[in-house]
C-alpha cells in the first residue's frame, strides 16, 4: 500500500511542478511532511541539503532519498527500501517522460505544417538568445580575472564549435590547464 501511495504523491508532484526541481520542493514538502506524515521538517531539511550535494537534479535526488527514507521509516528492509527510492524517482519523472512522448508525436504530426513550421522558425531564435543572454550574463568579472581567462574561453570555444572537441574533452582539458596556468 505505502508504494501505491508514494507513486501516487511523487506522480502528482511531478505531474503539477513547472520549473525545475527547487520549484518542487514546496510541493514535496508539503506533501510527505505536512499532509502525509512520512518524515519531519528536520529530516526533510537534511535530505534537501544532501541532494544539493549530489549530482543531478535537486526534486529527483530529494524524491530519490524521501521513497528511500519513508520506507525504511516504516519498518521495511534494506532491499523494500531501495524499491521505495525506485518507486519515488520513477513516479517524479513519469509525467515528464509522457509529455515529452506527446509532444514528440504532436510534433512528428505536425512538423510539415506551414503553421507550425513558422512557429518553430520563430523559436529557434529566440531560443538562441535566451542561451546567448545567459552566455553572456557569464562574463563577468568574477569570471575572468585576466587576460588568461579570456584566453582559454576563446581556445575552448574555438574547439568546441569549429574543431568539434566534445565538452567533456573541453572540461578536462581546462581543468588542467587551469592547474597549470593558476
Amino acid at each position: 500500500m505505502i508504494y501505491i501511495e508514494l507513486f501516487l504523491t511523487f506522480f502528482l508532484i511531478g505531474m503539477f511542478t513547472i520549473g525545475g526541481g527547487y520549484s518542487m520542493l514546496p510541493l514535496i514538502q508539503n506533501q510527505v511532511v505536512a499532509v502525509n506524515g512520512w518524515i519531519d521538517d528536520t529530516t526533510f531539511t537534511d535530505i534537501v541539503a544532501i541532494s544539493q550535494m549530489t549530482p543531478g537534479p535537486i526534486g529527483i535526488n530529494s524524491a530519490t532519498y524521501i521513497g528511500y527514507e519513508v520506507l525504511l521509516k516504516s519498518g521495511a528492509s534494506e532491499f523494500m527500501s531501495i524499491l521505495g527510492s525506485f518507486t519515488a524517482t520513477f513516479a517524479v519523472v513519469l509525467p515528464s517522460f509522457i509529455i515529452v512522448l506527446l509532444l514528440c508525436k504532436v510534433y512528428e504530426t505536425w512538423k510539415n505544417h506551414p503553421v507550425f513550421r513558422g512557429v518553430m522558425s520563430g523559436l529557434k531564435p529566440a531560443v538562441i538568445g535566451l542561451i546567448g543572454t545567459a552566455a553572456i550574463s557569464l562574463a563577468t568579472p568574477e569570471n575572468f580575472i585576466d587576460w588568461k581567462s579570456f584566453v582559454i574561453c576563446a581556445v575552448a570555444f574555438i574547439a568546441l564549435y569549429f574543431k568539434k572537441v566534445g565538452p567533456f574533452a573541453i572540461i578536462g582539458i581546462g581543468a588542467i590547464v587551469g592547474l597549470l596556468v593558476y
